[in-house]
């Protein structure tokens, strides 16, 4: 029981070693990953792993959780405070599962959603058919203005006048824009719907005021806790206090029986985290380093959704490059550059395939790096797509380069 992890499974302990490695030496590009800090981690492997704790604060159903009661109330103070909310819920597994929550707590089976589609930039659980939330509930999509890729508000507007759903979402995995959370309150008052922000992808930036926040228009705001707000894989939900206790019976016992305390544990880090100083210039580079990735690309002839960013993530179309996103991806990542494909809006290609690449920058600003390893690493996108197909030297050379950069930049020195 006392022994250590390299004593107790020599063979997990060599994979995590191999995944430590794999971290140090390439480029952390996919815009949903980020690097947690050791106070959050040293929080995930803590005693809190030890005991059931369910309910809530003061209302548990197991005896000797005092200091279970106590955690869970600082996490829950924290996160209101950190983004002016009424209430949080800080238990939540997953962001699947926060909107999940939502769904069961405002819905009934068959009502009406509606949504950006998973094609435009939405998520899976946003309506897809091929989730839960399309399969429960009647799933409807608004567009993106065909001529700018972006969203506009007066079509949405419309949109929701003829569906005249119960609940609208707001938020997004590919939209690189700024979302204007009043218009969506405007919109949803006019049919009569709820507003939900998922701002799993933004919740940093909305934290640190890099990006608008949804907290005075949205009744419930979902998020997770691990992309840009840098803690741990998990989840949380923001709401008004009309639809505290809602939320909270959704959760538990709705859909969650234990709260994985541990990681409740190292969201309650990250949100004191969060809060200092340093953690709102962090977001505000983030955004700084995208634009100039961005630029750097423009400038070695790539094509980016909506011209542009305000936020984490950059949409790339490859098409005037005559590869596929799984082509580029697989390509960077043998290269020391790790980002995933994605669909562009109106993709021609299937989503296993896809024409598009979504790279983004927390996982590199996390690291130290600003806008002069922007430009480097979007000169290096470029060899490796223009001149890497069917040429390992050439992706050889660019992983000695950006294995450079890393011992430059590094992440984790004494693990």
């Amino acid at each position: 029981m006392n022994r250590s992890l390299h004593q107790a499974d020599a063979q997990v302990y060599r994979i995590m070693q191999d995944e430590l490695e794999r971290q140090k030496t390439t480029l952390m590009l996919i815009p949903s990953e980020n690097y947690a800090s050791r106070a959050v981690m040293a929080a995930m492997g803590s005693v809190f792993t030890n005991k059931y704790a369910e309910g809530y604060p003061y209302k548990r159903f197991y005896n000797g959780c005092e200091f279970y009661d106590e955690l869970e109330q600082l996490a829950i103070d924290r996160a209101t405070e950190l983004f002016g909310a009424d209430h949080a819920n800080v238990q939540l597994h997953t962001g699947s599962q926060a909107n999940m929550a939502t769904y069961y707590a405002l819905l009934k089976p068959g009502d009406k959603i509606m949504a950006l589609s998973v094609a435009t930039g939405g998520h899976l659980t946003h309506g897809s058919p091929i989730s839960f939330s399309g399969q429960f509930y009647e799933s409807h999509f608004y567009g993106l203005d065909p001529d700018t890729d972006r969203l506009n508000y007066d079509m949405i507007m419309e949109a929701a006048k003829e569906v005249r759903p119960r609940l609208i979402i707001a938020g997004y995995s590919a939209y690189p824009r700024i979302i204007d959370f009043k218009r969506f309150r405007e919109i949803a008052d006019e049919v009569g719907a709820y507003l939900m922000a998922d701002i799993a992808h933004i919740s940093g930036l909305v934290a640190a005021e890099a990006h608008p926040t949804p907290v005075p228009y949205a009744d419930v705001i979902t998020s997770t806790t691990h992309k840009t707000l840098r803690g741990p894989r998990g989840a949380l939900i923001l709401c008004k206090q009309e639809y505290a206790d809602q939320i909270d019976r959704a959760v538990f016992p709705g859909i969650q029986a234990g709260p994985l305390m541990q990681i409740i544990a190292a969201k309650a880090v990250c949100f004191k985290e969060a809060q200092e100083f340093g953690f709102r210039e962090y977001q505000r580079q983030i955004v700084r380093n995208c634009q100039a990735l961005g630029q750097a690309l423009l400038e070695e002839g790539f094509t980016l959704v909506t011209g542009g960013t305000d936020n984490h993530l950059l949409l790339v179309d490859l098409r005037n490059k005559q590869i596929t996103g799984r082509e580029a991806a697989d390509l960077m990542e043998a290269a020391g550059m790790v980002v995933n494909k994605n669909l562009i809006p109106g993709d021609p290609a299937p989503a296993t395939e896809t024409s598009g690449i979504r790279p983004g920058t927390p996982g590199l600003t996390s690291r130290g790096m600003k806008e002069p390893e922007m430009k480097l690493v979007g000169q290096w996108i470029a060899r490796v797509i223009h001149e890497g197909r069917d040429n390992p030297e050439v992706l050889e050379e660019v992983r000695g380069q950006v294995q450079g950069l890393c011992e430059a930049f590094p992440i984790y020195e004494d693990l």
